[in-house]
């Protein structure tokens, strides 16, 4: 690659990722993880979701977190919003960015949702309504993009018909999600390029999982296709309830360390990305799929065996025999 491209890397760790987790993660560590995330290079961080306590108690202290960061400039904070209800209690903590979610799988809409598409896309255009007055940009990412594990292939028509609602709506920017990790790269390659050719003037982000060993082959795949937005999950943490053996979300700091190396600019400082990763074991009370966290970077070195010097004078004698 002759001249680096810039992408952009969204961590939505705190929200995607620590929801899942059994174990309640403390106000103070997730403001201190986010602290961290933030002065490393990251486009946006998504925080926390406003849903209500009782549906996620990981994330019952969505306000608190809000209100407790330290903002860097240049950050957007993003926070998912499933209601009109989560959506005032969200204009309230100052969010950047408000981050809604439907399906585009009718079955996995109400599996997930309670609701039928054509009922989520009717709240949705209340908050968004809601957050136009408050001038606040509203990002959409639509579940099932590439797949549903309970309907099988999804209908590109139908995404794109999704993606119209919300544009004609005022989304600033619409998310393709490979929800259970169905994608595959050619797959990815031809709806990106198509959503790019419809929608000029609305930022595409793409959000993968590595459920079957594809993420990072698909975030390739929609780079080379003109995708400059990726989400990703801090460790690879995350995975999606309803799609049984669903693994986590492509790992922030593995798709960072291979776009760095084929020349991409992700503009974020990838040993402080690791040392952040290093955190969750101790925060979530277990290990984490990551591979820089295992395994480091490539240019990483580690010390010869203690007894190499003898290993090699045993070799050279053989050579001298």
């Amino acid at each position: 690659m002759s001249e680096r491209i810039r992408l952009f890397i969204n961590d939505v760790s705190p929200r995607d990722g620590l929801q899942n987790e059994a174990s309640f993660v403390p106000t103070a560590d997730k403001i201190a993880l986010i602290d961290a995330l933030s002065c490393i290079g990251l486009c946006r961080i998504e925080a926390t979701s406003f849903v209500s306590p009782k549906a996620i108690p990981a994330l019952a202290d969505a306000a608190q977190v809000m209100q407790g960061i330290t903002r860097v400039p240049g950050v957007i904070y993003t926070a998912l919003i499933p209601n009109l209800r989560g959506a005032e209690r969200a204009l309230e903590c100052r969010v950047d960015e408000f981050n809604l979610v439907m399906s585009v799988s009718e079955t996995h809409n109400l599996t997930n949702l309670r609701m039928t598409r054509a009922q989520s896309a009717s709240a949705l255009d209340e908050v968004m309504a809601l957050a136009r007055a408050a001038g606040v940009p509203v990002n959409v990412s639509l579940s099932c993009s590439f797949g549903c594990p309970m309907e099988g292939d999804v209908d590109p028509g139908e995404v794109m018909r999704l993606a119209d609602h919300f544009v004609g709506r005022g989304a600033t920017g619409i998310t393709l999600c490979d929800t259970t990790g169905m994608a595959y790269p050619t797959q990815v390659a031809d709806l990106c390029r198509r959503h790019l050719g419809v929608f000029l003037n609305t930022d595409l982000t793409l959000h993968v999982h590595d459920t079957r060993g594809m993420a990072l082959a698909n975030v390739m795949a929609a780079a080379q296709a003109g995708v400059r937005r990726f989400d990703a999950s801090l460790g690879g943490l995350g995975g999606c309830p309803y799609a049984p053996g669903a693994s986590g979300n492509a790992c922030t700091e593995d798709m960072v360390h291979m776009l760095e190396l084929i020349g991409y600019d992700t503009g974020v400082h990838l040993d402080a990305l690791i040392a952040c990763a290093d955190r969750l074991p101790s925060l979530i009370g277990h290990p984490v799929p990551s591979q820089m966290v295992r395994a480091g970077r490539r240019d990483r070195r580690h010390p010869v065996p203690a007894s190499f010097e003898e290993i090699r004078a045993r070799a050279l004698a053989r050579d001298a025999a």
